[in-house]
């Protein structure tokens, strides 16, 4: 089915809302004045020290809790613990194999749903003919990471993620969706300075004109919930983790939730948590991994992911990746001269990021400059090497500027994966009303009729920022970018009034280091040997990336959780 506006909008509402792409959230007024000044004229630029990171006790003890605290024990085969991507797949299998199985989700609702979802070699990648070499993409994998992972563990999605999709879609396809298989990857991209490859493992549902009334706007994992209700399982909600049950040396046995009635105990014969990663929890990203805090405005992420269950696993001797793997986009608009990194949240006084959700626009490669108004990287990177550039700059920000070419231009760059949003919606940006003038509004965009005025508003040095567009509209007409090596078909020169510009830091989105893991997802302790009865699948689970996210893998993430939680439960059913 060929991907078009119409049914890209219908079969992925829920999702593009989740990526933002029509704005982003407002920061607290605290962070700009009530005059045009903004925060960088009334603040000095974070300074970042060790007392950020010091005495950080992220990972706490388990808690103490008597038997006579406990008001219920129930037992069962398989406990999973979690209601997203990956629990909702192992729930889904656990179902089709008639397993005894309960699954518990801390909260009241399923996690977030991202429709694209990566995949080696599938089906319909194959139909395509894009199948690709298993092995070129198990070392690059391996190369995005330096080496620091398991490979088994990698080899278990390369070779298990088809047929987690066939299975995937047979079921999507009852509730009328077709699957989109994006083709246009598969090759080397790039000139200059730029060549990588880039995957072809973008997969997507899209609604079929057919589909019943009652599953539109449903996302995939409400409707895996229906699935498995048609069966007769239900999820337990507000079952929150507060440990896991393991006497001594010996497996785990279960877990003790905490309820609304009280703790709540489910002895298992094997346990497989899929509690999402950290992203959430700002002990353990500002402890973990510093560098992504020092570039980072908004949090795209689920913040209920506090990374409970990676603690709850360690606390029975598990043992987590040494390395951080935040996942982490260039998208997160913010207003001129907010600094990166935390900043207090009034109504309860924790920590938090300035803004929520992602600019999917930010993503283009259109010039980026930083605040003192001078261009310092190839703009055409994956989103994490921009964000990451960008940490070395004032602020750790930079401001992405474009002229009224836009709608020509980001068809003309050609980003691929999720940034290729902004291709297929372009006109709802750019139209009168639209969300550029929306945010123009808001303050989170600058539009003027002058280059002097853009740079002014973005709060730049104009002199500079006038000699920088200078030389880089000589480098795009020129078609040789001499800086900084930016692809041809990358370039474009910023002339046509109206001007636009924006400030951006980092959007986390989920981190990918956890608790280890074998090739059967089972959890590996301190000595490297396997804790019997627990599992662990998705971002909670560890061994499969280390400092990067590999971003021209598009829908790994999603499509590794998923692969590993099926794969488990089938292993645990002895397949």
């Amino acid at each position: 089915m060929e991907l078009t506006r119409r049914n890209f909008v219908a079969s992925a509402a829920a999702a593009t809302a989740a990526m933002g792409i029509a704005g982003t959230a407002m920061a607290d007024e605290s962070a700009s004045s009530a005059d045009t000044q903004s925060y960088s004229q009334t603040h000095e630029p974070p300074t970042w020290g060790v007392e950020h990171m010091a005495d950080i006790d992220w990972l706490g003890t388990a808690p103490e809790i008597a038997d006579a605290d406990i008001v219920e024990t129930r037992e069962t085969d398989l406990l999973i613990i979690g209601g997203g991507n990956a629990g909702m797949v192992a729930a889904a299998t656990a179902s089709d194999r008639g397993l005894n199985f309960e699954i518990c989700e801390k909260t009241g609702l399923l996690g977030t749903t991202r429709n694209w979802y990566g995949v080696c070699n599938s089906t319909q990648c194959k139909e395509a003919g894009k199948e690709a070499d298993p092995m070129f993409m198990l070392n690059e994998l391996t190369r995005y990471a330096n080496g620091k992972v398991n490979q088994k563990v990698i080899k278990n999605w390369i070779d298990n993620s088809a047929e987690m999709s066939d299975w995937l879609v047979n079921i999507m396809d009852g509730y009328g969706f077709d699957v989109y298989f994006e083709t246009n990857t598969g090759n080397e991209q790039g000139a200059g300075g730029c060549h990588y490859f880039c995957a072809p493992t973008q997969h997507n549902f899209n609604a079929r004109e057919d589909q019943p009334e009652e599953y539109q706007k449903k996302s995939r994992n409400e409707l895996l919930e229906d699935y498995i209700g048609k069966a007769g399982h239900a999820i337990n909600y507000e079952y929150d983790l507060a440990k896991l049950v393991r006497d001594g040396d010996g497996p785990v046995t279960g877990a003790i939730f905490s309820t609304k009635d009280g703790y709540i105990q489910i002895n298992a014969k094997n346990v497989l948590l899929t509690t999402g990663g950290y992203a959430g929890n700002y002990e353990m990203l500002e402890a973990l991994n510093p560098l992504l805090v020092r570039c980072t405005t908004a949090q795209g992420g689920w913040t209920f992911d506090t990374g409970m269950g990676i603690k709850a696993a360690m606390w029975v001797g598990a043992e987590k990746d040494v390395e951080p793997a935040g996942m982490i986009w260039d998208r997160g608009v913010t207003e001129p001269g907010t600094p990166c990194g935390f900043v207090r949240d009034e109504e309860t006084g924790g920590w938090k990021f300035p803004h929520e959700g992602q600019f999917n626009p930010a993503s283009q490669p259109f010039l980026r400059v930083n605040a003192e108004g001078e261009r310092f990287m190839n703009e055409s990177g994956p989103y994490d090497w921009n964000v990451y550039c960008s940490s070395q700059q004032t602020y750790g920000t930079w401001n992405t500027v474009w002229d009224a070419n836009f709608c020509d231009d980001v068809v003309k760059f050609d980003k691929l994966g999720c940034a290729s949003l902004t291709i297929i919606m372009r006109d709802m940006f750019m139209q009168e009303g639209g969300v550029f003038d929306q945010m123009a509004e808001e303050g989170t965009l600058v539009k003027a009729d002058t280059l002097e005025e853009l740079a002014e508003g973005l709060n730049i040095p104009v002199d500079t920022f006038l000699a920088t567009v200078e030389r880089y509209n000589e480098i795009a007409e020129s078609g040789v970018d001499e800086d900084f090596g930016k692809e041809d078909y990358r370039l474009s020169t910023l002339k046509t009034p109206p001007f636009y510009g924006v400030t951006c830091g980092g959007t986390i989105l989920c981190t990918g280091d956890g608790i280890k893991i074998n090739e059967h997802m089972q959890v590996k302790d301190t000595q490297n040997k396997v804790i019997e009865g627990l599992y662990a699948a998705g971002d909670c689970s560890g061994s499969f990336f280390s400092g990067v996210y590999p971003e021209l893998f598009p829908g790994l993430a999603c499509g590794r959780t998923m692969t590993e939680a099926r794969q488990a439960v089938k292993f645990i059913a002895g397949e």
